[in-house]
């Protein structure tokens, strides 16, 4: 086996592979732009709107749509063909974008933000579900790294361009922004995407599944945002646990499925890879939920400070996703998965001692650490799970993993919203109250990153036993 990746950097932007790389990193731009350009603009809205109460659902009803979308992503994939759910979906973010940029009220924006997550969950489905399609093995890791670096200049940007546009022209106008890259990107879809052959024996459409995924996503949103006592959040958390168990089961033994065969099994990689998928967003989003508000409560700094610190994390993620993908060959990649799921042990035992300490220079390590870390281990990880699934299972698996990404961060936000809360976080805002609750909540963090470390080595130790399929 070859240490160095066979594939070069240039064949991205080669004649062969160039409109099948501008498509996918837009396809991640149109992800990330609207999160950051929606989370600068939305506060100003809710302000003109008078939707004070509405603002944390901006998020939850996106959430929800993204995730329930971009579950059906394999089947509609099989039944209609990429190139029309690409089509389709950028049409629905499209429209959902316009609904929430024009409308006279906050309930209206919840309606739009709610179409928009519903286009963007599939898109962002059925471009995963592209990547081994389009792209040889040798350069995966390297469009991972470029989605990366796309990722990190939106995390910059975004909230720079939504505040100028904000403050000089409007909210609605930092909206609109998304409708010129929805267009580039329909042009790039009729260029680089395949028509494909329908499979006309996809099955029925799995409502009932769907259905259970969008209540268990609903109710672990709601215990984020809206449950004030720790005992309610705990017992909407365990009822989603439940949706989502049976949606599995059911889903397991259907004709004809939306997950992968064996999906979630100990006994292969690829089952064990979508359990690392999951918990590893969830342990590390309790820098997303909790990380700026610290920083300007505890330090006393102000959005656009925090929210540079915070999009340290973006960079560093990039700078270790652009490193790891100089180099190829399954064994190196799950060795990639167990150092960069160690190495974001390390960045959240970092981040605890910044909070026991109060030493903001410690904050920024940590979030630098907890960044490389997941830029080292994520690509590797989505990249192996997809090709250890059988060649017929791949399209639900890479259509699953953004999808799963999700669902981790938001678990995530609900389980750190209620450590925190049962920390005194919604109870007790003085300086001391606030550090506490996040000494607990990063405690947590450590505790819930020791799972997909185990899962990290598990992988390992199967494909040095033998198959990984």
């Amino acid at each position: 086996m070859s240490s160095a990746s066979s594939g070069r950097w240039s064949e991205l932007v080669a004649p062969a592979y160039l409109a099948a790389s501008l498509t996918l990193m837009l396809a991640a731009a149109i992800f990330a732009f609207n999160a950051f350009l929606v989370s600068t603009a939305m506060p100003t809205a809710v302000d003109e709107l008078h939707g004070e109460a509405y603002l944390s659902w901006t998020l939850t009803v996106y959430i929800v749509a993204s995730i329930t979308a971009g579950a059906s992503a394999p089947l509609l994939k099989a039944r209609f063909g990429a190139r029309p759910c690409l089509f389709v979906a950028s049409g629905v973010f499209a429209v959902g974008t316009l609904a929430a940029a024009l409308s006279p009220s906050m309930e209206l924006v919840l309606v739009g933000r709610a179409i928009q997550g519903a286009g963007e969950g599939l898109v962002a489905a059925v471009a995963f579900a592209l990547i081994p399609q389009l792209f040889p093995s040798r350069l995966v890791s390297k469009l991972f790294g470029a989605e990366a670096i796309v990722w990190a200049a939106a995390a910059f940007g975004g909230p720079v361009l939504a505040g100028v546009i904000t403050e000089f022209v409007s909210w609605r106008a930092a909206f609109l922004v998304n409708l010129p890259i929805v267009a580039i990107f329909l042009v790039l879809v009729h260029m680089a995407v395949p028509q494909e052959e329908r499979d006309q024996d996809a099955g029925i459409f799995p409502g009932l599944r769907l259905g259970l995924v969008a209540v268990a996503m609903m109710a672990i949103s709601v215990a984020a945002v809206a449950l004030e006592e720790p005992w309610q959040a705990a017992l909407v958390v365990a009822g989603a646990a439940l949706c989502l168990t049976a949606a599995v089961r059911i889903d397991l033994s259907a004709r004809v499925s939306i997950l992968p065969r064996g999906a979630f099994g100990f006994s292969s990689v690829a089952g064990v890879g979508l359990w690392a998928i999951f918990l590893l967003p969830l342990a590390q989003s309790v820098t997303g939920v909790f990380l700026v508000y610290a920083v300007q409560h505890l330090w006393g700094y102000g959005p656009a400070v925090a929210g540079g610190i915070g999009a340290i994390l973006a960079v560093a993620w990039s700078t270790g996703a652009v490193t790891v993908a100089n180099y190829d060959g399954m064994a190196r990649r799950l060795r990639f998965v167990a150092i960069g799921t160690s190495v974001v042990v390390v960045g959240l035992l970092v981040g605890l001692a910044s909070m026991t300490q109060l030493l903001l220079s410690l904050v920024m390590l940590g979030q630098l650490v907890i960044g490389l870390g997941m830029g080292i281990a994520w690509g590797s990880l989505c990249q192996v799970v997809m090709e250890t699934h059988p060649e017929g299972e791949r399209d639900k698996a890479s259509a699953l993993l953004p999808t799963l990404q999700s669902a981790g961060y938001a678990a995530g936000s609900a389980v750190f919203g209620l450590v925190g809360n049962l920390a005194g976080f919604a109870t007790d805002r003085s300086p001391e109250g606030l550090r506490f609750a996040m000494i607990v909540a990063f405690a947590s963090a450590v505790l819930l990153a020791l799972p997909p470390l185990a899962l990290a080595l598990r992988m390992g130790r199967l494909h040095r036993a033998g198959p990984t399929i």
